[in-house]
């Protein structure tokens, strides 16, 4: 899925909150770094909308991150803003070893065209 012209709606937030998100919309217990939520999956992704999707960061986890990896926080929350987009665009690490590879590749490919 091409992504020209698309929307994208990004909310910063805390653990309680996509805490709350993840179990309501995911069913999964608990707070995490980043949620996607593509606008329209399966059949509905031929339907011609500007809206890609939406993508929440928690700071306070990507913060925890960021202190135990020692990688600054502004790279951190790129790191998780380009890998909630390229769920939006169909990947996802969670299918099989052979797609996390991909996705990571991509996302370093990525986070080098950031930080140039």
């Amino acid at each position: 899925m091409a992504c020209h012209d698309r929307e994208l709606s990004i909310l910063f937030t805390d653990d309680e909150r996509i805490a709350l998100l993840n179990e309501q919309y995911l069913g999964r217990k608990g707070a995490t770094n980043v949620l996607a939520f593509p606008m329209y999956e399966g059949q509905d992704k031929e339907i011609d909308s500007p809206m890609l999707g939406d993508v929440v960061i928690s700071l306070d986890t990507a913060l925890r991150e960021s202190e135990s990896s020692g990688e600054p926080l502004v790279e951190r929350i790129d790191r998780l803003l380009i890998h909630g987009v390229l769920h939006l665009l169909g990947y996802d690490h969670e299918r099989s070893p052979s797609e996390a590879e991909r996705m990571e590749g991509e996302e370093e490919r990525l986070l080098g065209l950031i930080n140039e």
